[in-house]
């Protein structure tokens, strides 16, 4: 019996593995703009088997945003944990998320802007503006999450004494503010370059940090 339920569960976990990669797929052609009609064409199954897995929309989004959100968190924590300097850490980890956003824009938009896309005209609306979608209820809580991750890697790894773990948390959702903001505002515009925004971002965050000594018995900084 538990062989069976474990072999439904792994089916289950499988298809819905599926289903994302075909959401993927779609959000990377459409960005903001991708339909739960054109997902489930994508994963050859009908709306309704779409549902069935994520319960609505809202639901839909929630797994992508944890999809993507797992991702970046790995491969900003590779990034501090490289073996160089402080300095250099802190600008692979920047470049690391500009790099994510510039490398997957449709994504990014799909995840921050969801109210960008869809044609007024569409046949359908678009995933994420369709009337019972509300955009800062779902991307908020995906900015907060980085925050309170980023937090406690920084609380793993520099030593601020007194209140310390008060000061990580701000550290930790003002970087991703900063990253976020900054991020948005070069990936629209492209003022510079990104090594360029990664250089004015570091000199901006590295008085604290030059000073501030690695936590004891910690990874380091």
């Amino acid at each position: 019996m538990d062989n069976r339920r474990g072999e439904r569960e792994q089916a289950t976990e499988d298809r819905r593995r599926e289903l994302l990669e075909a959401a993927d797929r779609v959000v990377l052609r459409d960005g903001p703009g991708a339909s739960m009609n054109a997902i489930a064409a994508e994963a050859g199954i009908t709306k309704p088997i779409l549902y069935r897995h994520f319960g609505d929309k809202g639901g839909l989004y929630r797994a992508l945003a944890v999809r993507h959100t797992d991702a970046l968190l790995a491969a900003l924590r590779a990034a501090l944990d490289a073996p160089t300097g402080r300095r250099e850490r802190v600008e692979a980890t920047l470049d690391t998320y500009l790099s994510a956003i510039e490398a997957r824009p449709q994504v990014y938009r799909f995840l921050m802007h969801p109210a960008d896309g869809g044609a007024a005209d569409a046949p359908e609306p678009a995933l994420s503006t369709e009337r019972d979608f509300e955009v800062g209820r779902h991307s908020a809580p995906l900015l907060r999450r980085l925050g309170e991750e980023l937090a406690q890697v920084i609380a793993d790894r520099i030593d601020f004494g007194p209140g310390g773990a008060v000061i990580a948390r701000a550290w930790g959702h003002g970087m991703v503010g900063m990253m976020h903001a900054a991020g948005d505002w070069w990936l629209r515009e492209r003022p510079c370059s990104r090594a360029e925004l990664v250089q004015s971002l570091a000199d901006l965050l590295w008085g604290r940090l030059a000073a501030a000594a690695d936590k004891a018995g910690g990874p380091g900084l």
